[in-house]
């Protein structure tokens, strides 16, 4: 008896061990198709359009609601997730051609644009509803506006003309404005202000990404850069003269009595930092140079909003 026990252990162990293996195997199946549409979210780039969002509204209430912003942030980061996951269906096909985005679950054949479809949608449904119910219709209105220039005008006019990047510049500019409509319920001369600014600063921005990575971009037939679509000191001086606007314009807030002086001051003062960098790119017309005006615009942005919203406190 004891010897039948003993010869039958080792194949139960087996079986055992072999259903152990095959349910870890599942787990990691699951955990990894969960990333992969977790990457489609693009989430550091939502995370900053929930972020200027948030800016808007907390610089547009007088009165805080946590359960507005948390409905803004869940609002737009669905739909702002949702926008990244249609573009990236439209452009399965050239993302494969990029070094940076072949990698991405789309070009892998991970995950299909069927799946992909119905998870955007799923996203901008879902997103829309949290903003009308918990925030207000126009706020879902012009977030929902934002995903359709995005995704169906934008993206497609990549490959088309170097006006692409005007055309991505309004959703771009969007969630500041977002953000005050959902705090006031209306857009005004302020919420216009706001998006002035982050849509000027788009320029700069996508010019100087699309600059260091020109080569990938035009193995896709993306056209980003302005005039011949050259690294020249024609686009250098477009980047610089589009720089300088945010100069005037960072002092708006402080001429609409939206925010102090000093945030005025500190935020034109910013401008002309970030001026300072283009100068750098029409003297040399290098990849560095380019690449120290795409970080100055990462820190521009954060730094300019929460210096407006610290002088309102």
């Amino acid at each position: 008896m004891t010897f039948r026990n003993f010869k039958k252990q080792p194949h139960n162990m087996i079986v055992a061990d072999s259903n152990s293996a095959t349910s870890s195997l599942q787990a990691s199946k699951k955990k990894s198709r969960a990333k992969d549409f977790y990457d489609l979210l693009k989430v550091r780039l939502t995370a900053v359009v929930v972020f200027s969002g948030i800016f808007g509204y907390l610089l547009g209430t007088d009165e805080i609601s946590i359960t507005a912003i948390l409905a803004l942030a869940i609002g737009s980061f669905m739909i702002t997730g949702a926008a990244n996951t249609i573009n990236q269906i439209i452009e399965k096909e050239h993302d494969k051609m990029m070094k940076r985005t072949k990698g991405r679950p789309l070009p892998l054949g991970i995950i299909s644009r069927k799946e992909a479809g119905l998870y955007a949608l799923l996203l901008a449904v879902v997103g829309a509803a949290f903003l009308v119910y918990y925030v207000n219709v126009y706020a879902a209105l012009l977030s929902v506006l934002s995903l359709v220039l995005y995704a169906f005008v934008y993206t497609p006019l990549k490959r088309i003309t170097p006006l692409s990047v005007l055309v991505g510049a309004f959703p771009g500019g969007f969630p500041p404005l977002i953000g005050w409509v959902a705090a006031t319920g209306e857009i005004g001369i302020e919420g216009l202000v706001l998006f002035a600014l982050q849509f000027m600063w788009q320029f700069p921005h996508f010019w100087a990404i699309a600059w260091v990575a020109d080569t990938d971009y035009k193995k896709a037939g993306f056209k980003m850069l302005p005039f011949n679509g050259k690294k020249d000191v024609n686009t250098a001086v477009q980047i610089s003269i589009y720089t300088m606007f945010l100069i005037p314009i960072g002092f708006l807030p402080t001429q609409y009595g939206m925010t102090g002086m000093w945030s005025g001051l500190i935020a034109a003062l910013a401008g002309a930092a970030f001026l300072f960098q283009t100068f750098g790119l029409m003297k040399d017309k290098t990849d560095k140079s380019a690449l120290k005006i795409m970080f100055t615009s990462f820190i521009y942005l954060p730094i300019v909003q929460l210096v407006y919203l610290f002088d309102k406190i």
